[in-house]
């Protein structure tokens, strides 16, 4: 189970669909191997980017079992699912999706707590829903936006490190003060924190900080990768692709996920850009002129590196 917690860059995935809106997973499995070639630690599939909460039940496990299928256990996969509000609920769909075969279970922080709820009854429905998950599924945690942001303060984390069952955190707080402050209470723990936020990224790994997992893996995920690995080896050139990560990362404002399966459409994986959470008509072309000019950015850093 260590592979799962390797420093490095785990995406998270979209999900095609046909045309007429259902999973595709011929496109699925290009779009499997397209982030395999590229060198990812691993994958993060079912999250909020794969429109989980417009995914049924059954469409949800559905992926993750394909997902771990085709991987054949090259690098580790991660899932989530984590929709339903009741805990009740949230322990059989959580059982369900580790039953698929994936390497760790992802929590949500905003599925544990309402908004205006105290950090108090987030761990006390924590530890209500650990008991009712088997001890050995690996555990991770997502401060997943939708519906509202719950970022992990220092008494959740620490409660969360006496478990002993969690591993892997995919932070979307994007605030360095935050981050560190984090990864100094993480500290001689388990538990690996994955910055989902580009303009932190490079500072982030400085700090301490295992990796990336955020949206824009869906465009260059090399490239994130080759900052996780060369971020003090060749600092000169590591703050150049830095700077360019967080330029290019503007484009989750754009009009995501439908710019995300544009992209993938462009590189041969989609066949589709139809999604269930955005009219995919209104990527004009105008946006899709910005999305190839991007492209070509990218393939002209990528022959700086070599």
């Amino acid at each position: 189970m260590s592979r799962i917690f390797e420093n490095g860059v785990y995406p998270v995935m979209l999900t095609p669909f046909t045309k007429d809106g259902t999973v595709d997973y011929r496109s699925l499995e290009r779009y499997i191997e397209w982030h395999i070639k590229s060198g990812v630690a691993g994958l993060f599939a079912v999250c909020q980017s794969s429109e989980m909460f417009f995914l049924t039940h059954e469409e949800r496990t559905a992926m993750a079992r394909f997902v771990v299928e085709k991987v054949r256990g090259r690098i580790p996969v991660l899932a989530s699912g984590h929709i339903s509000d009741k805990l009740n609920q949230q322990a059989e769909e959580l059982k369900v999706i580790a039953n698929t075969g994936i390497d760790a279970v992802i929590l949500l922080t905003n599925r544990l707590a309402e908004e205006q709820e105290s950090d108090m009854i987030w761990m006390e429905n924590l530890e209500r829903l650990l008991k009712a998950l088997p001890d050995e599924i690996p555990l991770g945690l997502y401060e997943c936006p939708y519906p509202y942001k719950r970022v992990l303060s220092p008494e959740m984390l620490e409660f969360c490190m006496d478990t002993k069952r969690f591993y892997f955190i995919k932070d979307t707080c994007c605030n360095l003060s935050l981050i560190q402050n984090k990864l100094e209470i993480l500290a001689g723990s388990q538990i690996k924190l994955y910055n989902a936020n580009a303009s932190t990224l490079m500072e982030s790994l400085e700090m301490g900080a295992a990796g990336f997992s955020g949206v824009m893996a869906n465009f260059h995920p090399d490239l994130y990768i080759w900052l996780c690995e060369n971020y003090k080896k060749d600092s000169y050139r590591a703050r150049f692709v830095a700077d360019f990560l967080t330029t290019a990362s503007m484009f989750e404002r754009q009009y995501y996920p439908v710019n995300a399966k544009y992209f993938q459409k462009r590189a041969g994986n989609f066949i589709s850009i139809y999604t269930r959470t955005k009219n995919a008509e209104l990527l004009d072309e105008t946006a899709m002129y910005e999305i190839e000019q991007m492209e070509r950015l990218t393939n002209y850093i990528r022959g700086l590196l070599k």
